[in-house]
């Protein structure tokens, strides 16, 4: 483990603090640059590696929203409950109940469907579902978080589910679900990023927990170095991500990112399947 490796560790950060909120699949991304970058690290600890950038990711939602979810207000000296955010937060919650679904068979889809293969079709896909649904889109009817009812919130979060697959992408999966549900692009987005501070922190919670369990807390310091790198750049750059992608909706729509996602797709299969058994 030397200086290049951090170097790596930084790298891969960027890549997660992009593609986690941009709807093209952190999964694909990681796969490909995984090909070409190799962390020289044991496989559990990269699999918690993996888990930290992610979980600065959402560090970095937090700290962007964190006055509109914040749901405790000073008043007259004294600390109340805003009901506004505290209904917010309800919504949220529904919209993350479908996701025990989605653990019951995340262990099954991981064995059987982690494959460069299926996040090229998927990565396919729905660059085409995103393409369709611009193109018919309708005048959408929800603007903001208080016209979004329980019944709706509890819709978008089964989309969620679609993530587990990979190469799908949550935020693409959620915004996907948000637009056909009649959300505007910015309502969308914002949702989508609302829904992944429960769905993230629990399953980075979880994984985090369950290395500490297995291994414990014994890191070298090279690897400490890594582990705070990787956070820092991931979560630094997730910050830009998400001011530059909810300013780009405002004016522009998800088309760009379903070419991305196919012209992304369609080169994995070729590199895959064709390109890199001449390279081997």
């Amino acid at each position: 483990m030397n200086f290049l490796d951090i170097l790596k560790s930084a790298l891969l950060g960027i890549v997660q603090g992009i593609t986690e909120w941009f709807p093209v699949s952190s999964t694909g991304h990681m796969i490909l640059f995984n090909e070409f970058i190799h962390l020289r690290l044991r496989k559990d600890f990269l699999d918690l590696f993996l888990v930290l950038i992610q979980l600065a990711s959402i560090f970095a939602v937090v700290f962007l929203y964190f006055r509109r979810l914040n749901p405790l207000k000073r008043s007259k000296g004294k600390i109340r409950l805003k009901k506004d955010t505290m209904v917010l937060w309800s919504k949220i919650i529904v919209g993350c109940l479908p996701l025990v679904l989605g653990a019951a068979l995340d262990d099954f889809v991981h064995e059987k469907l982690y494959n460069s293969l299926t996040v090229s079709i998927t990565l396919i896909f729905y660059g085409l579902v995103f393409i369709a649904i611009e193109k018919s889109q309708k005048k959408p009817l929800l603007k903001k978080t208080d016209q979004v009812d329980y019944k709706t919130a509890f819709l978008v979060g089964l989309f969620q589910i679609l993530a587990i697959v990979p190469g799908t992408s949550r935020s693409g999966a959620t915004i996907i679900g948000a637009l056909a549900l009649g959300f505007t692009r910015t309502l969308a987005t914002e949702f989508s990023f609302f829904l992944a501070i429960p769905t993230m922190f629990g399953a980075s919670f979880y994984k985090t927990l369950k290395y500490i369990l297995k291994f414990g807390l014994d890191f070298s310091l090279p690897e400490i170095l890594i582990l705070l790198v990787g956070f820092a750049s991931s979560f630094i750059v997730s910050v830009f991500s998400i001011k530059f992608f909810t300013g780009y909706i405002k004016k522009k729509s998800f088309s760009l990112f379903g070419y991305y996602r196919i012209v992304l797709g369609v080169f994995l299969i070729f590199y895959f399947f064709a390109l890199r058994s001449v390279l081997t």
